[in-house]
């Protein structure tokens, strides 16, 4: 996996494309193009797109490796469990990843032939708004890879993986899902899902920030510095939060267009220390509830990263970091969907700084 991540395979706009799927939602989302030999009906070549984690950026390098070559008929037999086997393990929190990929093939293949996507969600078909997931897609994931509880739906799908409003909606398609299976002979009835017995997913209680320690005009010199290079150096980003008053340890930077794990682990490759989101949401796979009530897209707020310094760090430790971000949001935004058109998507003014 981490190799689909750190070296991409097939990444950007294919200008040639004669299929192209599109699924998910802002949050997270991916475009798979392909181009297929008429006559045939086989892939000659692929490419994609995506607004991710890295697990979404490797699931998303991995299908287009698997699919090329193939006919359009073989890969429809692919599951996301192939995408998954193919690169070796995902994380289960992450599995949505490999879903999103197997959708945004058969939808890239229905378009080339002309019929109708059955994700153009109809009236009520739509589950949950926040990451575009509707009852047809939870109901594949759930038979695809015997699903048995919300916890696991969450992971493969993302649904209720934000607000938290969907429950209902995708508990009610669970249960019906594994009585339809417990039906054909597919499911032990003694494991189908009981809805009453499903815990609806809650924030962890907030911990309180510690203190400033000694030596705190130091830190933030050190600290503005490190902004300010960033800001200059790297286009598309903006301090979050009020900035004259504020710690002087700590530097959030929303950086448009990419995705927060992402750059954690291109930094943690580079041997730099830094967080996304804050500890009390650790857990969660919605961006800092905080700047989303700030009214930061979730395109930039998706790419907040949160640097904190103390005073054991020096000129030359801000200095790394300046070398390294530049190629690392770079290399991010090569295949975020959001950098289509010539320079992206309009940059986000925040009425607050």
């Amino acid at each position: 996996m981490k190799e689909h991540f750190f070296k991409p395979r097939n990444a950007g706009v294919l200008e040639e494309a004669n299929a192209v799927g599109e699924v998910g939602a802002i949050a997270c989302g991916d475009a798979l193009m392909l181009r297929v030999e008429p006559g045939s009906e086989r892939i000659a070549e692929a490419r994609f797109q995506t607004f991710g984690c890295g697990s979404a950026i490797a699931s998303s390098s991995a299908l287009t490796e698997i699919v090329t070559g193939r006919t359009l008929q073989e890969a429809l037999a692919l599951t996301n469990q192939d995408i998954a086997d193919y690169l070796g393990w995902l994380p289960p929190e992450t599995m949505h990843c490999s879903v999103m990929g197997y959708e945004a093939l058969r939808a890239a293949i229905a378009d080339y032939r002309g019929e109708a996507w059955e994700d153009d969600h109809e009236e009520g078909a739509l589950l949950c708004k926040c990451f575009g997931v509707d009852e047809s897609m939870v109901e594949r994931a759930i038979r695809a890879n015997a699903l048995l509880t919300m916890e696991q739906v969450t992971q493969f799908t993302k649904a209720v993986g934000s607000c938290g409003t969907c429950v209902e909606g995708v508990e009610a398609t669970l249960a019906k899902t594994h009585a339809a299976m417990v039906a054909e002979g597919l499911l032990d009835a003694d494991l189908a899902v009981d809805p009453a017995s499903q815990p609806v997913p809650a924030r962890r209680a907030a911990k309180k920030a510690p203190g400033v320690a000694p030596g705190a005009m130091t830190v933030r010199s050190l600290r503005d510095r490190l902004e300010g290079g960033l800001l200059q150096r790297i286009g598309d980003c903006f301090v979050t939060g009020d900035v004259p008053n504020r710690l002087p340890n700590t530097c959030n930077i929303a950086f448009e267009h990419v995705e927060g794990e992402g750059i954690l682990l291109l930094l943690n490759r580079a041997g730099i220390a830094a967080s996304s989101g804050s500890a009390c949401t650790s857990a969660s796979l919605e961006p800092s509830h905080v700047l989303r009530a700030m009214k930061v897209p979730f395109t930039a707020a998706h790419g907040a990263i949160r640097f904190s310094l103390s005073r054991d760090n020096t000129d030359e430790d801000v200095d790394r970091v300046l070398d390294e971000m530049p190629g690392i949001i770079g290399k991010l935004r090569a295949p975020s969907l959001f950098a289509r058109q010539e320079g992206g998507a309009k940059a986000f003014a925040p009425a607050y700084v």
